[in-house]
Formats: structure tokens, sequence, C-alpha cells
């Protein structure tokens, strides 16, 4: 490691921390993954320097500024850094790598410590990831996973992954799965940014040489948009088709989907969003068996009239490869039978 204060956003690993000292809602909204947040100004704290500087003096605010950040900075010390070894070797950022990061990296260096900045701070991370997202994808052999709704194509990504292959897991990192009942219980979805850094620290840990595998996607997830060089790889990749059962399908579906099976009122809420396709009748009669509990039915109905409809159209026309693809029979929802289908994936991808 060079002997400076400053380092690039290429070195960041090489360190055993990443400190993020922006605060609570600058660092909610995306940072770096992995990083701690240690704010030298809360939110509360940055507004009320703004506003003395405002309509004060900035020498009015600094004054407040610097006294407000010496106390965070000797909290973190006392607190979050108090058990790190005198080995400890943090990189630190704010938004432009400037006056916070540069006065807890000072205090850390005079305790002992090998604190240094992360030069530019989040803005030169921001430009980093646009632009890896942009040209980076496409070095990848992307093997995409297609099939029909509830068809197992999560599970054995999943499977794939825990054989020790490279797997993009979109749905995973953004926190959806993918559909008008994709929502996540109790786990809202990251910002786009956000989003965006994770698919970005995933891609870096990957090796060109070797495959990377991924599920059949459309431009967004929920609300998140799929970056525009990735998707294309994706689009341009060759296919993997699961094949099962509509009776698998119901049974998997139904499992993956507990949450709304045991509630009927949250499963209703989400229908009326295909109200204008369907119209109420339809809707009404599929809240009906949602409310009698009647989970087989409904989930039948919805893959017979909106998941299969809707996924043929889509997969056909962005990935020509499909035609072609190798098919893998699902015949049954065990643990087993993924992990087979999983070694099969890895020997098509050679």
């Amino acid at each position: 490691m060079r002997n400076s204060e400053a380092v690039t956003v290429a070195q960041v690993g090489e360190f055993d921390e990443v400190i993020d000292v922006r605060s609570e809602s600058e660092f909610a909204e995306d940072h770096i993954p992995g990083a701690l947040n240690c704010p030298v100004l809360n939110d509360a704290e940055r507004a009320r320097v703004g506003t003395i500087y405002k309509q004060v003096s900035s020498f009015e605010a600094k004054k407040i500024g610097a006294a407000l950040v010496g106390r965070n900075i000797a909290n973190h010390v006392e607190t979050t850094f108090a058990s790190r070894d005198r080995n400890w070797r943090p990189v630190i950022y704010c938004w432009r790598g400037g006056t916070r990061s540069s006065s807890l990296a000072e205090v850390l260096r005079q305790i002992g410590w090998r604190a240094d900045r992360l030069d530019g701070g989040y803005k030169t991370y921001r430009r980093a990831v646009i632009a890896d997202l942009e040209t980076g994808p496409a070095k990848f052999n992307w093997h995409v996973i297609c099939g029909l709704t509830g068809s197992g194509k999560s599970r054995l990504l999943r499977a794939v992954q825990a054989d020790g292959a490279q797997v993009l897991d979109l749905e995973a990192l953004a926190a959806h799965r993918g559909s008008v009942l994709g929502n996540l219980p109790d786990e809202p979805q990251p910002s786009q940014k956000m989003f965006e850094s994770l698919i970005w620290a995933q891609l870096r840990k990957f090796d060109p040489a070797k495959p990377v595998f991924v599920e059949a996607e459309s431009k967004r997830i929920g609300r998140l948009r799929v970056p525009e060089a990735v998707i294309a790889a994706m689009w341009q990749a060759d296919c993997i088709r699961v094949e099962a059962s509509m009776a698998l399908r119901v049974k998997i579906l139904h499992d993956e989907y507990q949450h709304f099976v045991a509630d009927p009122a949250l499963m209703s809420k989400q229908l009326d969003c295909l109200v204008s396709i369907y119209g109420q009748a339809r809707i009404s009669s599929w809240q009906a068996m949602a409310a009698a509990r009647d989970g087989d039915t409904l989930v039948r109905e919805l893959l017979e009239l909106h998941y299969d409809p809707a996924y043929t159209r889509s997969t056909l026309k962005h990935y020509p490869r499909l035609t072609h693809a190798a098919v893998m029979k699902l015949t049954e929802a065990s643990d087993a039978e993924f992990e087979q289908l999983a070694a099969s994936c890895a020997g098509m991808a050679k």
C-alpha cells in the first residue's frame, strides 16, 4: 500500500474497513457496500449548520460545525473504534473527500492508526460505479436461466451459487421477486443508486474467464431499473430453460408466497394493481379466492391468464437465444433435484 492519505476507488478493498462519515440519510441512499456509517454530522446537525451558514455567516456556521464534529468524532473513538487494534487500517470517505473525512482521518492518525481518505469521496466512487456498469458487463460470459413463473428459476440459481459458480442474483439485490406479487414482506427495496452499488460490488468479485449465471429479468424489478449494459448483456446471452408441470409450479409458488397465502387482505390489495388489465369482475373473483384461502385455484388462474402469456411474450422478445436453449426438466421441488440440475448447469456452461 502506498504511503499516502488519499486512495483511489480501486484500492478500497485493500483496507481493513471502509468508514462513511456522511449523515445517516446520505448513507441510506447509497454507500460503498460493506461500509460502516459513522457520521461526523448527522442529518439534524447538518441542517442546523446549513441554516446558520445561510442566515448568519459562514464563520458562525464553521464554529458550531467544528464543535459538533469534534464531539461526534470523540464519541466514535470512545465507542465504535474502541475495540480496534493498533494495526487497524481504515479508509474514510465523505461527499467530496474534504473536511468531514479529513477531520476523522487526522484524529485517527494522531492516535496511531493508518487512516487514509478516499480521494474525491463518494462523488468519485459514484462516477466509478457508473463507468464500470457501462463497460464491465460485456466482458463476462453470461448464462441466463429462463422458465415460466413458478418453474423454480430462483431456487435453481441459488443452488448453482451453492455449487460454487458465479451468480448475479438481481432479485435478491433488489429485494423483489420481479412481479406484481414480488415485493418481500418487511423488506423495502433499496434506492436505485444502492441497487447499482450492490451490482457493481458483485461484478467486481467475478472472474471474466468463468461463466456468470443470472435469472431472466425484464428491465425493471419492482421499482428498480436493471442497468442498461447488464440487461443488454443478458439479452444476448446463452439460455437454459427450466420446465415444470403446472401442478409443480403451483406448489412452488404456494410455498414461496406464504406471506400472501397467510394474509388474504394483503393479497387482495396487491391484486388491485391488475384491475386496469383484467377488469374489476375478474379481480373480485380472484380476491374472493384469496379470502376463501383457495390458493391453488388462484395461483393456477394467475399463471394461466396473467403470468404465462406475459412472460412468454417478454422472454421470446428479449432473449433471442431462448429457442436454442438447453432444457432442464424439474420433476420435484426437492433440494436434491435442484442440486442435480445445478451440477448440470455447470457442465453446460463449460
